[in-house]
């Protein structure tokens, strides 16, 4: 008990060191530059607290689950030997983990308030819900898709950086062609995608896969699905916009 205790506040202690910038950021615009104490202290320090532990137990549970199941399956579908059924889990993995991230949530229904304001869907619940529904699924479908290149990338071997400098090319293609209403969202899709669920299950599927296939190297060919699920929403969201509102 006591060396698990012990382990534990190892832990804490590290989870501390990372969170020591931003507390001492925080601390020194509050006290030097707005010279005032912050309001609610116990309410922030008590915050912080949870904030810290919650950390360390979060990191603890993915070195506990989510890298060794990453690691694991990227090995049972490399044994398996099966492209058809590695890419289609990869897919539902993107699609899954996407549809239910809740910052997508709230990005879509901001998009879907803002849209209406703006005239391009009717300004009724149902029409805003249709439209936000609509814009998480296309956000879903392609971080889905890009895994699917990705894990492919993986197994072929193809250098990463080809893809994504294409990729961003096409972004920059798209962004002159779509509508101006629509670009900001589909920058933002970009980033509220990798969720922290996602991005360990999804970087351990890579380095494991990597691990597994023979003449693969974990460190150049295992990472990249990441960019690939940033990169693919700003596409497809604004190929979204110009079926959406083509005007």
């Amino acid at each position: 008990m006591l060396r698990a205790l012990t382990h534990f506040l190892t832990l804490v202690g590290g989870s501390f060191r990372d969170l020591a910038p931003i507390i001492v950021v925080v601390a020194f615009f509050q006290i030097v530059v707005l010279r005032q104490p912050p309001p609610d202290f116990a309410g922030i320090a008590v915050g912080t607290l949870f904030v810290l532990v919650g950390l360390t137990l979060f990191i603890r549970g993915l070195d506990m689950a989510l890298f060794p199941l990453g690691h694991g399956l990227a090995f049972d579908f490399a044994r398996k030997g099966s492209l058809f059924w590695l890419l289609t889990f990869a897919f539902a993995l993107g699609f899954g983990t996407t549809a239910a991230e809740p910052a997508l949530i709230a990005v879509s229904a901001e998009a879907a308030a803002a849209a209406a304001e703006a005239g391009i869907v009717a300004p009724t619940e149902s029409a805003r819900k249709e439209y936000a529904a609509w814009l998480r699924i296309t956000v879903a479908v392609s971080v889905g898709l890009a895994l699917v290149i990705g894990t492919f990338r993986i197994v072929k071997g193809w250098p990463v950086h080809y893809l994504i400098i294409g990729g961003y090319m096409l972004v920059l293609v798209m962004t002159v062609i779509a509508p101006e209403s629509i670009v900001g969202i589909a920058y933002d899709a970009g980033g509220v995608t990798t969720s922290t669920i996602t991005v360990p299950l999804v970087t351990a599927l890579g380095v494991g896969l990597a691990s597994t296939i023979h003449g693969r190297n974990p460190l150049t060919d295992g990472f990249g699905l990441i960019a690939f699920a940033s990169l693919a929403p700003m596409i497809f969201v604004m190929a979204f916009g110009i079926v959406w509102n083509p005007g």
